[in-house]
């Protein structure tokens, strides 16, 4: 009997200190959201589609503009910092941020502020309280865009403006490079870094220095349409990012597709479960089947025959028979690094372990 007791005991005092760390359920007409951007809001980029998914909480969940902040071009640097601060300050329950390089601030911020959540993009700090990450198989959708550039080209050369030279642009460049190789193997990718993750004015400089070298068509890991506009201006063809680029707006005509992302699939997950009581610090890694990215359909530009063979890559990898990251792949150096019969499952941010590029690409 007095075993049970303990138990009993214990059991209670392990759900009073769960009760402890849930967040309690926030009424909807309580409820404000606050978003932190590294760029403009109509940039028709990265943050361009990061902001599509926050205007979801006024269309889609009824939200008041009272209720919805968001504050653009913040740089990395301490004014992110004073970003949390200014949003902490308006009464914002969950503040979401955009780029990579705000995780160390919103680390501290979480430390600081137990009672407020903090939802960042890609990365790879986080806490078991109220810090988490999200991300996504964005990977899947390069493959496909990757296809469609291998079959473009008439060179065998195509550019890749990348901006940071680290695991996330990297997985996205070779999984592109292994689309081309698909469909191409005598192309070759040659990829120029910017070290920025959003610079208009070293975006198109990149782009304009790819296409001197002979490269016919560029794929892009970068905020801007700048690459787009590039290749536009030299009757070059281009792969973009983020968003889709319509008819009549800079670079349509040298588009003919992109890797796209609808953040509402996190954005409107993530601010119910607040509302709900039930966030948890999980990180989220969602692909295609969860509606959270999307190869942009095809223009005139794309190339005969491209839309078949990305609907078969597609079936399989949304089947579960197939995925990007097959063996046998080797780096550019010769090493054998995904052995044949084994698939590399990507997670958040790629995994710090992806410091290798695909044996047909030059990094320059």
């Amino acid at each position: 009997m007095k075993k049970l007791v303990a138990i009993l005991l214990m059991l209670t005092m392990v759900l009073a200190s769960v009760s402890a760390l849930a967040f309690e359920p926030v009424a909807k007409e309580d409820l404000k959201v606050g978003f932190i951007y590294v760029g403009g809001a109509e940039d028709k980029g990265y943050t361009y589609a990061h902001h599509q998914g926050t205007l979801a909480l006024l269309t889609e969940m009824g939200l008041t503009e009272d209720q919805v902040f968001w504050l653009e071009n913040v740089s990395e640097d301490s004014s992110c910092e004073d970003a949390i601060a200014e949003l902490i300050q308006m009464g914002c329950q969950i503040i979401f941020g955009n780029s990579y390089g705000y995780q160390e601030y919103f680390r501290e911020a979480a430390e600081e502020h137990p009672e407020v959540i903090f939802s960042h993009c890609s990365g790879e700090l986080c806490n078991d309280v109220n810090f988490n990450n999200y991300f996504g198989a964005i990977y899947q959708a390069r493959y496909l865009s990757g296809i469609v550039a291998g079959l473009k080209t008439k060179t065998n050369l195509i550019g890749y403006v990348g901006s940071m030279n680290n695991p996330e642009v990297n997985g996205g460049l070779n999984a592109f490079a292994l689309g081309v190789k698909s469909v191409n193997p005598d192309a070759k990718i040659i990829v120029k870094y910017t070290n920025s993750w959003y610079d208009v004015t070293m975006e198109r400089q990149t782009a304009e220095a790819l296409l001197d070298l002979g490269c016919d068509v560029l794929g892009q890991h970068c905020d801007t349409t700048m690459p787009m506009v590039a290749a536009e201006a030299r009757n070059c063809y281009g792969v973009g990012y983020n968003a889709v680029i319509n008819e009549g707006e800079a670079g349509y005509n040298a588009w003919m597709t992109a890797p796209i992302w609808d953040w509402s699939a996190i954005v409107l997950d993530e601010v119910t479960k607040v509302m709900e009581g039930t966030w948890e610090p999980t990180n989220l890694f969602y692909g295609m089947k969860e509606g959270l990215i999307a190869l942009a359909p095809l223009t005139a530009a794309a190339p005969e025959g491209a839309q078949e063979l990305i609907d078969a890559a597609t079936d399989k990898m949304l089947s579960g028979e197939w995925d990007v990251f097959t063996g046998p792949i080797y780096d550019n150096a010769g090493n054998l690094v995904v052995a044949e019969g084994e698939t590399l499952k990507l997670t958040a941010n790629f995994g710090s372990d992806m410091n290798w590029l695909l044996d047909n690409i030059e990094a320059q």
